[in-house]
């Protein structure tokens, strides 16, 4: 069995990774320019399916380091004001694990080939069931199964589903990471909670790592090499639904909202990397039509992006490769075919991407300031 994989985030690569370790051939194919063309990472909380699912489709000789570079989630779960009163209560907060994204993506890149430069110019199903994938790097790719897992703006998706398209909010948000120092580990009453300031809402989380990134490669899987990070905060300023994010640089659009601000928050947001930081829209792409059964389906972002305030965008991508690497074996090991196996998984992948899309937009309110 060959699997052609369109896009090399979290659940692609995921993927990737649980068929190489089941004998699977599977190639992955980046529209990036390279793999580091840009930033891709901030911290993530993983609930325990969405942790289950990454150790699922990783060698368990990497379990190990695995359980070293990620962190816990905690935070009290406050309203504070900008001077970090406390005003009132989120409710229950989100238990689970903490992980850099940029770290767990150079994991999941361990051994794979990814050919970047190479965005999907389209596809062609072949009279034998096969499927022709055409690149921009070069000749068609044929395969017995093509994996749209290429984000919101899905070239996949643009052919197999057309009427699926992605749903702006109108929600804009700065986000960026600072350095987490003794000054900023002061603010501890705030990691996980909200601070309603005037128009904005910032939010920050703490990623400590059990053990920094690289130096538990170096111990534990010498073969393994991980970005140098060390323990950061995590910042995001979420402007009111009609909010500019003009043409300042995202510090810049955060600071001009927090005149009269606690300087501790101030001086977070003036500390941190500005290579690390970015001016975002949010966009939701709710799983609506099934296709016809085929070789090509749709993974994560493709087909069910979710709010971040829902937390569980990369949780829910990370389910839909281990389960499509799961049903993926069976089908190469005879115990079933191969669009029944993918049938399955859509099925599922359906039910459980559309109530994750529906939870996000459910929690967005509660975080967006008022105009």
């Amino acid at each position: 069995m060959r699997v052609s994989i369109a896009g090399a985030g979290l659940g692609g690569l995921a993927l990737a990774q649980g068929l190489r370790g089941a004998g699977i051939e599977a190639d992955v194919y980046e529209r990036d320019p390279a793999i580091t063309a840009r930033f891709q990472g901030y911290r993530l909380v993983l609930n325990q399916a969405g942790f289950e699912a990454v150790r699922g489709c990783l060698p368990p000789r990497w379990h190990p380091l695995l359980d070293a570079i990620v962190g816990d989630a905690y935070g009290e779960r406050l309203i504070l004001d900008p001077r970090l009163n406390t005003i009132g209560e989120l409710g229950p907060g989100r238990t689970g694990t903490v992980v850099d994204r940029h770290v767990l993506r150079h994991l999941l890149l361990t051994g794979l080939t990814v050919r970047t430069g190479a965005a999907l110019t389209g596809y062609e199903v072949l009279a034998d069931g096969k499927v022709d994938a055409r690149f921009s790097h070069g000749e068609p790719v044929t395969a017995d199964l093509l994996v749209g897992a290429d984000g919101v703006a899905s070239a996949v998706r643009a052919t197999l589903s057309p009427r699926t398209v992605p749903t702006d909010t109108g929600v804009r948000f700065v986000i960026g990471r600072t350095t987490l120092t003794e000054r900023f580990a002061g603010l501890s009453k705030a990691f996980g909670s909200k601070i309603a300031g005037d128009g904005v809402s910032l939010l920050l989380g703490a990623m400590r790592f059990r053990t920094p990134p690289k130096e538990a490669a170096e111990e534990l899987a010498p073969e393994v090499s991980l970005p140098d990070v060390r323990d950061y905060v995590r910042w995001a300023m979420i402007l009111p639904s009609d909010g500019s994010l003009g043409a300042s640089s995202p510090q810049e659009a955060a600071l001009s909202r927090m005149d009269g601000w606690h300087p501790d928050l101030r001086a977070l947001i003036e500390q941190s990397d500005p290579d690390n930081s970015t001016l975002l829209s949010i966009r939701v792409v709710e799983p609506r039509e099934r296709w016809a059964p085929g070789p090509v389906t749709l993974l994560g972002d493709a087909v069910h992006a979710t709010s971040p305030t829902g937390g569980n965008g990369a949780n829910t991508a990370l389910r839909d490769a281990d389960l499509l690497r799961r049903s993926l074996i069976e089908a190469a090991e005879g115990r079933r075919n191969l669009l029944d196996a993918v049938g399955d998984y859509e099925r599922q992948m359906f039910a459980y991407g559309a109530e994750a899309v529906r939870h996000s937009l459910d929690a967005l309110p509660a975080y967006v300031p008022k105009s």
